[in-house]
């Protein structure tokens, strides 16, 4: 059946991903520009270094866990509204956290902050299901966001720093405002509404959709590619910096070169998928993620911390992350085109906390100046998914 909603669109794949990405990069923006004022912060809000991680804290689990609200609401009015308000949102609480200096105003804040990314987030993941579920570009742009997403740790911090020391650390909330309305000033007269018509009253189908053992196999192939980035992120400068003895340029290109490695992989993301189809494309990409754990493995047994141990195993499990985000959204909200809103929410939010809860165990139990976290996540989360990819091939 062809997809109504590609010709009302009206978009190229070029200016489709203008005008979608701003949305993906700030929620995540909005954390990594961050870091390098946070050890400031105590003494500027007048407060302890346990409330000024809880703006951490709070802003990720806010993030994830806002979705679940913002999905039925996009499937109810639709997710234009969704995505200017949460825009306008986001922007509000930017430029008000600029002005502050008030701990508990800026907790607050920053809750209605991550509250006004969560609502642009899964208005946008929505959109892309509504438009593109039955088209190769879908492919595409996931992985595209995928590679965005990549970046942004790496040059976000870069940045947030550059900001802070010419201009002080609130001109990076105000950069922040700006950024998220200039996005929703552009989305304004050219978003257009998406939601499929026929779903005047739809449902939040949410035990429906947790369920669908589609919907877990595909959300665990995303948990494992979005959580090695997130461990490796995690761990990167304490083996590099501490270990390796890398300075801190050092380190930010040899970090940045796995996210150059998802980019360049991302080119080709269309070309895998019709040639593997959804579940080969991520069997292959759980496939290099135990190949990348494997190299981690050998490493860390083997030889000292370097770029070689730890960064190039790093470009194997970047490809098979490009490979799994390619295709895993499709994959688990293929049966839910009449709730997608509610679909995409508990596909974030579930990957979230598992990205969360897993990925920080594995560190904290495994030690975080190690390659160790990072192969064991990988390993035992790709032949997890793997091992359903299985169960679901025999139904």
């Amino acid at each position: 059946m062809p997809n109504r909603n590609f010709s009302t669109w009206g978009h190229s794949l070029p200016a489709a991903l203008l005008l979608m990405a701003p949305f993906d990069i700030l929620a995540s923006l909005a954390m990594d520009i961050y870091l390098p004022v946070v050890p400031q912060m105590p003494a500027i809000l007048g407060t302890t270094p346990g409330i000024v991680q809880l703006t951490l804290s709070l802003y990720m689990i806010v993030l994830g866990l806002g979705q679940v609200f913002f999905g039925p609401v996009s499937d109810r009015i639709g997710r234009r509204p969704v995505l200017l308000g949460g825009a306008v949102l986001f922007a509000m609480a930017s430029f008000l956290l600029a002005v502050t200096s008030s701990a508990a105003v800026f907790l607050v804040l920053r809750v209605i902050q991550a509250l006004g990314a969560s609502a642009a987030l899964v208005a946008t993941f929505a959109t892309v299901r509504d438009v593109y579920a039955e088209r190769a570009e879908g492919t595409v742009i996931y992985g595209l966001f995928s590679s965005m997403l990549a970046c942004v740790p790496a040059l976000g911090p870069i940045a947030g720093a550059l900001v802070a020391e010419s201009l002080g650390w609130r001109a990076i909330f105000t950069a922040l405002g700006i950024l998220a309305l200039a996005a929703a000033l552009n989305a304004l007269p050219r978003w257009h509404e998406t939601r499929p018509k026929g779903a005047t009253q739809p449902r939040p189908a949410f035990r429906q959709i947790l369920k669908s053992p589609a919907f877990w196999v595909y959300t665990l192939g995303f948990s494992a590619a979005m959580g090695a980035f997130f461990v490796f992120f995690s761990t990167a400068p304490r083996v590099l910096i501490d270990k390796a003895g890398y300075s801190q340029l050092g380190f930010s290109l040899a970090f940045a070169t796995a996210a150059l490695a998802m980019i360049v992989t991302t080119r080709f993301a269309k070309w895998f998928v019709a040639r593997w189809g959804i579940a080969g494309c991520l069997a292959r990409g759980m496939a290099m993620l135990i190949f990348g754990a494997a190299l981690l493995a050998l490493g860390q047994l083997f030889a000292e911390p370097s770029f070689w141990t730890f960064v190039v195993p790093m470009w194997a499990i970047s490809v098979g992350i490009v490979f799994a985000g390619a295709v895993t959204a499709n994959g688990a909200l293929e049966a839910f085109g009449d709730a997608a809103g509610a679909a995409v929410a508990l596909y974030f939010c579930v990957q979230s906390l598992i990205v969360g809860i897993v990925g920080t165990l594995v560190i904290v139990m495994l030690g975080g100046d190690t390659a160790w976290p990072l192969a064991a996540y990988c390993a035992v989360m790709a032949l997890a998914t793997l091992g359903g990819l299985r169960l679901l091939g025999k139904r």
